[in-house]
């Protein structure tokens, strides 16, 4: 689903790796800050797209050895200078920036960032503490993860509402080995699925009322918990707000939409299907960001045909009982074994994956 996070301004960065391959309007947004935080985003941003050659950048730190990808989230109240002393650590150290996006929120004062840097694995525990530091000193809570720290058993919270086939299609994939992973917990809005959790040895988080509204702050609470590197939103039949998708950015959210995208969005895809005459009926596997216009960031597709005059029941029960769960399970997997990642709002299939061919045919049906 769609999160409306109001009229804020955004400021994007090219990634200082390489050229991006977009239009140059397109690869970032320049806007009004508070205070000093503006400047250093022009500053920045100018700089990033004006050069061609990364060696001339000011914060460019040649480097001799693999490095490990870290990515930073902060959130908190905005004021001035809340970027700058992130920023400076990072580099001072010599951090590498691939990507850094900031967010204003004016109504609510509130200010949001990621920031992907190439980083040497020893230096991981350091940054970490002196982001803590930082974090109590600005007001900030601010998370710095990896996906490279658990790489070969990453923890998954899988969330779920009333369906079950999705969430139980996850569980039974990891007992079998074809989802990398461990599930660290299950959280509902709703007790429906407190039985599945317990058949499979997985503890269960209530953040619903009696009516199924969420505890949002209950929900960042248990998956920093539960240390928790990807979070699986199984037909969780909420929307997450702005808040938790940025605490959570950088490809760490994974959807599953009941429908193919963009055609046919919203909460009842299988009924706006059928009124318009399909024949093909699908579902959507894809990361969450917090920006409300990006587009899609899919992950995998898949489908299913029907004959001419099939009732629509009929429809959503092969739907939801067979389509959706192996979509969401093909999607997990990829993003498990990093087959694909999420770089500026774009899904990319990883080197490795691309050469091995382990994707299945861009041209293909599945």
């Amino acid at each position: 689903g769609k999160r409306q996070i109001g009229s804020g301004r955004w400021y994007r960065f090219v990634s200082m790796t390489r050229t991006i391959d977009e239009p140059r309007s397109k690869r970032y947004h320049s806007g009004f800050g508070a205070g000093s935080r503006k400047q250093k985003c022009l500053t920045l941003g100018a700089l990033a797209v004006a050069s061609n050659d990364e060696s001339s950048l000011p914060f460019f730190t040649p480097r001799a050895q693999a490095a490990m990808e870290v990515v930073i989230t902060a959130l908190g109240p905005d004021n001035v200078g809340l970027a700058d002393p992130i920023i400076h650590y990072a580099t001072g150290i010599g951090a590498r920036i691939a990507e850094i996006q900031m967010y204003d929120h004016d109504e609510e004062h509130l200010f949001a960032m990621l920031c992907r840097v190439d980083l040497d694995d020893d230096k991981v525990a350091s940054v970490r503490e002196a982001m803590r530091q930082i974090g109590q000193y600005k007001k900030l809570a601010i998370r710095v993860w990896s996906g490279q720290e658990r790489s070969r058993r990453p923890r998954l919270a899988v969330c779920t509402t009333f369906v079950e086939h999705t969430p139980r299609a996850v569980l039974e994939a990891v007992a079998d080995g074809k989802i990398a992973a461990e599930v660290a917990v299950m959280i509902g809005n709703r007790s429906k699925c407190h039985k599945l959790a317990g058949e499979f040895g997985v503890p269960f988080v209530m953040i619903g009322d009696e009516n199924g509204k969420a505890d949002d702050a209950a929900m960042v609470a248990a998956l920093d918990r539960y240390e928790v590197d990807y979070v699986v939103l199984a037909r969780y039949m909420r929307v997450l707000p702005a808040s938790t998708c940025w605490q959570f950015a950088g490809g760490r959210i994974i959807n599953l939409h009941h429908g193919l995208l963009p055609g046919f969005p919203g909460f009842r895809p299988y009924h706006d299907a059928h009124a318009a005459r399909m024949l093909t009926f699908g579902a959507t596997c894809h990361f969450i960001i917090p920006e409300l216009d990006a587009g899609n960031q899919i992950i995998n597709q898949r489908t299913f045909a029907v004959d001419p005059g099939t009732p629509l029941e009929q429809i959503i029960q092969h739907g939801e009982s067979v389509n959706e769960p192996a979509c969401l399970v093909e999607g997990v997997r990829r993003v498990v074994d990093r087959e694909v990642h999420l770089h500026f709002h774009r899904v990319r299939a990883s080197r490795a994956a691309s050469i091995s061919g382990s994707l299945a045919d861009p041209l293909g049906c599945q």
